[in-house]
């Protein structure tokens, strides 16, 4: 659960965006990615912390996920993988109310623990601040997340409060910690080499 805010609306970016970080490569998903994004989405650990992943997962689900993604001009997501290993997750910004942009991660529960949400996160938040030139980032973490917030913190991002917000997986509404990114802040952690590069 994580947001981004801008006058207009994301520009239509299409699939041929990949975001390579020391560690990781970041692609548009493809129809042949169904049966393995099922796989390690299917969990209930993974949809409990985050809005929209239902539990359980099914392969229609990736397949709505992918059509909607290739299709949308309002949301772009990249699958997380090693440079020559399996998918391990998701990561991607939208509009969902035509105001603000959530930006959404997710790892399976196999890659927690390495970096791997920081370094994928951070690889998104560069692309929303130079090639789509927001202005403003907004995140969340379910309160009971800590790991979560954690990976926001280490972007840069700044605690301002709480909000409630629906998940899917449980079917109610969830305490969730807001965090916002401002650009000039974005700007100075990059100078100082706190920012990772991405190619």
């Amino acid at each position: 659960m994580t947001t981004c805010t801008r006058t207009n609306p994301p520009p239509v970016e299409g699939t041929t965006t990949i975001i390579k970080t020391a560690r990781l490569v970041l692609r548009a998903p493809r129809t042949e990615d169904s049966a393995e994004i099922t796989t390690i989405a299917n969990d209930r650990r993974i949809a409990e912390n985050t809005a929209r992943i239902p539990h359980p997962y099914t392969l229609a689900d990736a397949h709505g996920f992918i059509a909607y993604i290739n299709g949308s001009e309002r949301e772009i997501a990249f699958v997380v993988t090693l440079p020559s290993g399996p998918i391990m997750g998701t990561c991607g910004i939208g509009s969902l109310d035509g105001k603000s942009i959530e930006i959404g991660y997710w790892l399976g529960v196999p890659y927690w623990g390495n970096g791997y949400a920081t370094e994928a996160a951070r690889a998104v938040v560069n692309h929303a601040f130079t090639a789509l030139r927001y202005d403003t980032l907004e995140a969340g973490a379910r309160v009971s997340n800590p790991a979560s917030r954690r990976v926001l913190e280490k972007c840069g991002f700044q605690w301002i409060g709480v909000a409630l917000r629906r998940s899917r997986a449980i079917g109610s509404h969830v305490p969730v910690d807001r965090f916002r990114l401002v650009r000039s802040t974005w700007a100075t952690a990059r100078s100082h080499g706190e920012a990772e590069q991405v190619s």
